[in-house]
């Protein structure tokens, strides 16, 4: 029977991956900085992802969205560069669901076999393939220009006197024209929409503001805003079917799983009607939630059908504070508990194309402090893990690239080159000859932990157990600064215990008869290995002596006991 596999998501954005352009320009176009391609996924390059430890690629910004670029000679029609965010443009702003970006093609005409061909190469290197579904919103010029024969475009036919229909696509102000509270332009170049559409962050006038998503129009799911949110969905709204078939298009294709954006502001009864049609069609398809109110949770896993949500407001956000002096160890606890039974459905991380960079002056300054908050997220749990690229060399994200600015994060807006994933793809060699020795120190602790995530099968498919409660009185153990916890499957135990305090400390951990019992452990002398170590020594395991360990500022230790190892003549 083949192992169960624990999901280790690489999300990276194409477009600026491969890009070696050392001197780009802040707000520089296409030409001046360059942009990455599919092409720069080589069976090398997805072959390093792999042996990194992943599973599963993010390809960020795949689909066909608003940008300034001029791309009329390839019968794509232009956008107002008023109405769009950045040089680059935002990902989230779809401007036609059926087609790639162009600017990731080497011959634009040819560009969505160039993205099949990294489907292709990407399952080849053993890998899966992850893209955005975006379902709340559209550019504001939306219109397929390569959609099939016989697909009928979102709003072509859309009774725009009205608010609300739901046989409409897009909610609409009548007779009214858009008037953005900043400018538009003038003349041929303004941005004019005629009747107004809602903005994609629910905002339902014709005014919207330099803070609203001002760059897309709000999807319409048969749910009436302005007169209490009535739900009309008998009949099935029209967006249904067309976001269900475009589901289906891109499943078509290969694509394994979906990582659907903002889905708090699509109803639940949608996914739960869309989500088993895709299945059907496509096993093995995993949807991933962008998601933000735990209230919600359960509604969009069991009547939403997700298999996976974002654990940002739980988990991230502890672990962040924690990583900054903000907040205890201890609460991790509380963390995982308030989750009540679905923690194998939440997807951790410590960074992502939203979130700010480990290494910025934003959150931690130094990657090593958040090495500890590493080993938590990725082991604490069978469910699956992700990192953002360029975050396992401590990329910092301390370049102002345009739109963007100097926020901490990497720009998703802008024509850009990340420095420390610039250095290490070196031109497709993929080497970290060019990395200094704390990038290689972090890049070969980043592999170690994601590769130990599916090496050993008690953190890909064991049980956990929290060993906080039994150890808050406990004079050799500090709550505030240390986390443990417990892993087991069949024969293998595990002891992991994390170091967030900036000393070397020696801890002594108790570990109560209530998980002897629970596993029916023995309470015995073992012939112990560390992982991250690969030190071995005689470890006493019992509820009657307290589990002794030495464990660097910022550091962890994996301690590995297997029950054929035991000393059998040492019985405590």
């Amino acid at each position: 029977m083949k192992n169960k596999q624990k999901m280790i998501i690489y999300q990276v954005l194409p477009r600026l991956f491969g890009n070696q352009n050392s001197t780009c320009k802040s707000g520089g176009t296409i030409i001046e900085n360059g942009v990455g391609k599919f092409v720069d996924f080589t069976p090398k390059v997805l072959r390093e992802i792999r042996i990194l430890g992943c599973t599963h690629v993010w390809y960020t910004g795949v689909i066909e969205h608003a940008t300034q670029t001029d791309y009329t000679q390839y019968g794509i029609e232009k956008d107002n560069a008023f109405v769009v965010k950045g040089r680059a443009g935002s990902p989230y702003a779809i401007k036609d669901y059926y087609d790639v970006d162009p600017d990731l093609a080497v011959n634009v005409s040819g560009r969505m076999r160039e993205f099949e061909e990294l489907i292709d190469r990407t399952h080849d290197a053993g890998l899966k393939v992850i893209i955005d579904f975006v379902p709340n919103h559209v550019a504001r010029r939306y219109g397929s220009d390569a959609k099939p024969a016989g697909v009928v475009d979102l709003g072509e036919n859309d009774n725009t006197e009205v608010h609300f229909d739901s046989r409409n696509n897009f909610y609409y102000i009548p007779r009214q024209e858009l008037q953005p509270q900043f400018y538009v332009g003038e003349g041929d170049q303004k941005y004019y929409e005629y009747p107004a559409k809602a903005t994609g962050n629910d905002c339902f006038g014709a005014f919207p503001n330099r803070d609203d998503w001002y760059e897309t129009v709000k999807l319409n799911y048969g749910v009436d805003y302005l007169h209490d949110r009535l739900k009309r969905f008998d009949p099935i709204p029209d967006t249904w079917f067309k976001m269900r078939d475009i589901l289906l298009f891109w499943s078509g294709k290969g694509v394994d799983g979906f990582r659907c954006d903002m889905v708090e502001m699509v109803p639940v009864e949608f996914w739960g009607w869309v989500i088993p049609q895709i299945k059907r069609e496509h096993s093995g398809i995993d949807f991933i939630a962008e998601i933000y109110n735990p209230h919600e949770y359960r509604y969009y896993i069991e009547g939403g059908k997700f298999d996976y949500l974002y654990d940002k407001v739980g988990l991230y956000d502890l672990l962040r504070s924690i990583v900054n002096g903000h907040a205890a160890a201890f609460q991790i606890t509380r963390c995982w508990q308030s989750l009540d039974g679905i923690t194998t459905h939440m997807l951790n991380f410590l960074e992502n194309h939203d979130e700010q960079r480990i290494a910025s002056p934003n959150f931690a300054g130094d990657p090593f402090r958040a090495y500890p908050a590493l080993i938590v997220s990725a082991m604490m749990n069978v469910n699956p893990m992700m990192i953002y690229f360029g975050q396992e060399l401590g990329e910092s994200a301390t370049d102002a690239e345009g739109f963007s600015g100097l926020d901490g994060r990497t720009t998703i807006f802008d024509y850009w080159s990340v420095p420390t994933v610039r250095t290490w793809f070196a031109g497709g060699k993929c080497s970290v000859a060019g990395l200094t020795p704390e990038q290689k120190e972090l890049r070969r602790r980043y592999k170690q932990v994601l590769t130990l995530c599916n090496k050993e099968m008690a953190i890909r498919e064991g049980a956990f157990f929290d060993l906080m409660y039994v150890n808050g009185d406990n004079s050799d153990f500090d709550v505030r600064k240390q986390y443990a916890f417990l892993r087991k499957k069949d024969e293998d135990l595990l002891i992991i215990i994390v170091n967030f305090d900036d000393k070397d400390i020696q801890v002594g951990v108790r570990i109560p008869l209530h998980a002897f019992d629970l596993w029916n452990l023995a309470s015995r002398e073992y012939d112990a290995e560390e992982l991250l170590s690969g030190n071995r020594k005689h470890k006493v395991v019992s509820s009657e002596v307290l589990f002794r360990s030495s464990i660097k500022a910022y550091g962890a230790v994996i301690w590995k006991c297997k029950s054929e190892t035991i000393n059998r003549k040492k019985k405590i």
